[in-house]
């Protein structure tokens, strides 16, 4: 079994986020591994039928047994279980570890009642210090990291497992919970979305592309932030009311899923070419805001792009550290133009940073004020990586 980074504490109840087929379910399991809660699990018809049509069954089986910990995987699909958990929690007698797959359902229901009354995490694919040895990087940055492929050898069964999980996404989460009223403009959008990747968002474009309007697509986007598909990086700016005025770039939460959604699993990723370029940036921002999450640091992402253009992929906005501004590059070789807008960037910053370039290059050196590391030196510098 492969070992995962994220650390949960039984000190309280606990809820579990993450993307169908992340490993909730296992590591869960694993955390109560010497113990025997009680296991409500909603995706069994049986279960979700029972506390569906009666969320207050769950305090009669607490009623007539007394137990520790309540486990109850997928709480989304039942929302008016939380009402019932609150009561409990309340009552401190029991505590709960709840895991759910979508946090759109439990806006609508009552998960701000556990505000303060159960520890939040967040589990993702599999990380390249949980791989260990099976860890390889064209793999990750073609195929992703989801424990559900990883567990094929074959590269086409690699990807049939990748193509069946959209599918399964599209109509377990989407059409099977009624999320948008037509799917075929959904399903377009996925696509585009997934073409879009790493770019900043415009969404007249795609509303244009799709048939729909603009606050139709920004939907579209919320709802795959909320099925936890993918999230927004924002723009940086100093002011905080204008930098929620720029438009975020978006990424998916998985480069196999993205390349799943946009069809092109089988176009093979070769080194020095645009779309490898863009892969490796991708999953480079999954692994530093990943170990962000397992590592509790608090640090905020966001990227900058001036109005001529210029661009830096992160800024990297530490509690009590100097801002890091990093370029991420799949280069093996970099030379000094490559770090030439980074530089500029970092001399005329009014406040205390600091740059690196990040790269496939073996060679640790200073190119000017900029910092050229190797990737993983570069995590582990920035401390988003385990010494």
């Amino acid at each position: 079994m492969i070992r995962r980074l994220a650390k949960l504490s039984k000190n309280s109840s606990l809820f579990l986020f993450g993307a169908r087929g992340t490993g909730k379910s296992t590591l869960i399991r694993d955390l109560f591994s010497a113990e025997n809660p009680l296991w409500i699990d909603l995706l069994l018809e049986k279960d979700e039928e029972v506390f569906g049509r009666n969320p207050g069954e769950l305090s009669a089986l607490l009623n007539r047994k007394n137990y520790d910990w309540v486990v109850i995987d997928e709480v989304q699909k039942v929302p008016k279980l939380l009402d019932i958990v609150h009561l409990e929690i309340e009552k401190k007698k029991t505590k709960f570890a709840l895991t759910g797959s979508s946090a759109r359902k439990l806006k609508r229901g009552a998960a701000d009642l556990l505000a303060g009354r159960a520890f939040t995490y967040n589990l993702y694919p599999f990380l390249r210090l949980e791989l260990g040895e099976r860890f390889s990087l064209n793999t990750a940055l073609s195929l992703g990291s989801l424990p559900g492929m990883m567990e094929f050898s074959e590269l086409s069964d690699r990807q049939e497992y990748l193509r069946s999980y959209v599918k399964t996404y599209l109509k377990e989460e989407i059409i099977a919970e009624q999320v948008v009223r037509q799917i075929q403009p959904f399903r377009d959008f996925l696509e585009i979305a997934a073409q879009c990747n790493g770019q900043i968002i415009n969404y007249s474009k795609i509303a244009r592309d799709i048939g729909v309007d603009d606050k139709t697509v920004q939907t579209y986007f919320q709802i795959l932030e909320d099925t936890l598909l993918g999230f927004m990086l924002p723009s940086f700016h100093r002011s905080i009311r204008k930098r929620q005025r720029e438009a975020p770039k978006f990424y998916f939460f998985d480069p196999g899923v993205k390349r799943a959604l946009d069809r092109t699993l089988r176009m093979e990723l070769l080194p020095q070419t645009y779309a490898y370029g863009k892969a490796f940036e991708h999953w480079v921002i999954l692994e530093a805001m990943r170990m962000n999450e397992y590592l509790r640091l608090d640090y905020q992402f966001m990227y900058l792009k001036t109005k001529d253009h210029a661009e830096i992929d992160l800024v990297i906005e530490r509690p009590g550290q100097k801002t890091l501004l990093v370029e991420i590059k799949s280069t093996t070789q970099v030379q000094p133009e490559t770090v030439k807008n980074l530089e500029r960037f970092v001399n005329d910053w009014d406040a205390p940073a600091e740059a690196q370039l990040w790269s496939q290059d073996p060679h640790e050196k200073r190119l000017g004020s900029v910092l050229v590391l190797p990737w993983e030196k570069g995590l582990m510098e920035a401390g988003l990586s385990l010494t």
